[in-house]
Protein backbone atom coordinates (compact mmCIF):
# COMPACT_ATOMS: atom_id res chain seq x y z
CA UNK A 1 0.00 0.00 0.00
CA UNK A 2 0.96 3.23 -0.69
CA UNK A 3 2.69 5.70 2.45
CA UNK A 4 1.45 8.63 0.92
CA UNK A 5 -2.45 7.05 0.93
CA UNK A 6 -1.94 5.72 4.61
CA UNK A 7 -0.85 9.40 5.55
CA UNK A 8 -4.03 10.66 3.78
CA UNK A 9 -6.32 8.11 5.98
CA UNK A 10 -4.22 9.37 9.13
CA UNK A 11 -4.98 13.59 8.17
CA UNK A 12 -8.36 12.71 7.50
CA UNK A 13 -9.02 10.87 10.57
CA UNK A 14 -7.51 13.49 12.52
CA UNK A 15 -9.65 16.29 11.18
CA UNK A 16 -12.94 14.32 11.03
CA UNK A 17 -12.06 13.95 14.71
CA UNK A 18 -11.15 17.58 15.48
CA UNK A 19 -14.48 18.53 13.45
CA UNK A 20 -16.35 16.16 15.39
CA UNK A 21 -15.36 17.61 18.79
CA UNK A 22 -16.63 21.06 17.93
CA UNK A 23 -19.84 19.78 17.13
CA UNK A 24 -19.51 18.10 20.89
CA UNK A 25 -18.52 21.04 22.37
CA UNK A 26 -20.90 23.06 21.44
CA UNK A 27 -23.55 19.97 22.28
CA UNK A 28 -22.48 19.46 25.68
CA UNK A 29 -22.38 23.55 26.56
CA UNK A 30 -26.12 23.89 25.09
CA UNK A 31 -27.44 20.83 27.08
CA UNK A 32 -25.96 22.25 30.33
CA UNK A 33 -27.13 25.66 29.38
CA UNK A 34 -30.45 24.35 29.05
CA UNK A 35 -30.52 22.48 32.14
CA UNK A 36 -29.16 26.03 33.48
CA UNK A 37 -25.74 24.80 34.38
CA UNK A 38 -23.15 26.79 33.56
CA UNK A 39 -19.83 25.11 32.07
CA UNK A 40 -16.65 25.82 33.74
CA UNK A 41 -14.31 23.40 32.45
CA UNK A 42 -14.70 20.74 29.36
CA UNK A 43 -11.97 18.25 28.55
CA UNK A 44 -11.59 15.35 26.68
CA UNK A 45 -11.16 12.21 28.12
CA UNK A 46 -10.88 9.04 26.01
CA UNK A 47 -10.52 6.22 28.28
CA UNK A 48 -13.41 7.47 31.04
CA UNK A 49 -15.80 5.29 31.87
CA UNK A 50 -17.86 3.34 29.06
CA UNK A 51 -15.42 3.64 26.54
CA UNK A 52 -14.57 0.34 26.11
CA UNK A 53 -16.77 -1.33 23.06
CA UNK A 54 -17.83 2.41 22.31
CA UNK A 55 -17.45 3.03 18.79
CA UNK A 56 -19.05 6.56 17.89
CA UNK A 57 -19.48 8.10 21.04
CA UNK A 58 -16.83 10.63 22.79
CA UNK A 59 -15.87 10.99 26.61
CA UNK A 60 -15.35 14.08 28.17
CA UNK A 61 -14.96 15.07 31.54
CA UNK A 62 -16.54 18.40 32.78
CA UNK A 63 -16.86 20.84 35.84
CA UNK A 64 -20.17 22.86 35.84
CA UNK A 65 -22.08 24.71 38.14
CA UNK A 66 -25.76 23.98 39.05
CA UNK A 67 -28.40 26.45 39.62
CA UNK A 68 -28.17 26.10 43.69
CA UNK A 69 -24.25 27.16 43.06
CA UNK A 70 -22.60 24.01 43.76
CA UNK A 71 -19.73 22.32 41.68
CA UNK A 72 -20.17 19.80 39.98
CA UNK A 73 -17.93 16.81 38.10
CA UNK A 74 -18.75 14.70 35.75
CA UNK A 75 -18.17 12.27 32.24
CA UNK A 76 -20.50 13.33 29.41
CA UNK A 77 -20.64 10.97 26.47
CA UNK A 78 -21.66 12.39 23.49
CA UNK A 79 -22.17 11.96 19.78
CA UNK A 80 -23.81 13.19 17.31
CA UNK A 81 -26.95 10.49 16.80
CA UNK A 82 -27.35 9.75 20.71
CA UNK A 83 -27.10 13.05 23.10
CA UNK A 84 -25.61 13.78 26.17
CA UNK A 85 -25.63 11.18 28.76
CA UNK A 86 -24.32 12.39 32.09
CA UNK A 87 -22.41 9.54 34.30
CA UNK A 88 -20.20 10.20 37.41
CA UNK A 89 -21.72 13.49 38.20
CA UNK A 90 -20.55 14.33 41.76
CA UNK A 91 -20.67 17.55 43.91
CA UNK A 92 -16.73 18.67 44.60
CA UNK A 93 -17.64 22.13 46.02
CA UNK A 94 -21.17 22.98 47.98
CA UNK A 95 -21.72 26.33 48.19
CA UNK A 96 -21.91 28.00 51.97
CA UNK A 97 -25.87 28.40 53.30
CA UNK A 98 -26.75 31.41 54.12
CA UNK A 99 -27.45 32.53 57.51
CA UNK A 100 -31.27 33.42 58.92
CA UNK A 101 -30.66 37.01 58.72
CA UNK A 102 -28.90 37.21 55.38
CA UNK A 103 -31.76 34.77 54.16
CA UNK A 104 -34.56 37.59 55.24
CA UNK A 105 -32.43 39.92 53.93
CA UNK A 106 -32.51 38.26 50.37
CA UNK A 107 -36.14 37.41 50.60
CA UNK A 108 -37.04 40.78 51.89
CA UNK A 109 -35.07 42.01 48.44
CA UNK A 110 -36.95 40.01 46.29
CA UNK A 111 -40.47 41.37 47.70
CA UNK A 112 -39.85 44.45 47.02
CA UNK A 113 -38.51 43.70 43.34
CA UNK A 114 -41.86 41.58 43.22
CA UNK A 115 -44.09 44.43 44.54
CA UNK A 116 -42.16 47.29 41.76
CA UNK A 117 -42.98 45.39 39.24
CA UNK A 118 -46.38 44.84 40.31
CA UNK A 119 -46.65 48.62 40.94
CA UNK A 120 -45.32 49.41 37.68
CA UNK A 121 -47.60 47.26 35.19
CA UNK A 122 -50.57 49.46 34.02
CA UNK A 123 -54.12 48.98 35.31
CA UNK A 124 -57.04 47.89 33.49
Amino acid sequence: MDPLLIIGFVILAVVIRLVAGSFDGDRVERYLRDNGYELIDKSWAPFGPGWYGEKDSRIYEVVYRDREGRVHRAHVKTSMWSGVYLTRDRVVEEVPKPSIEEEKAALKRRLAELEERENRRPRL
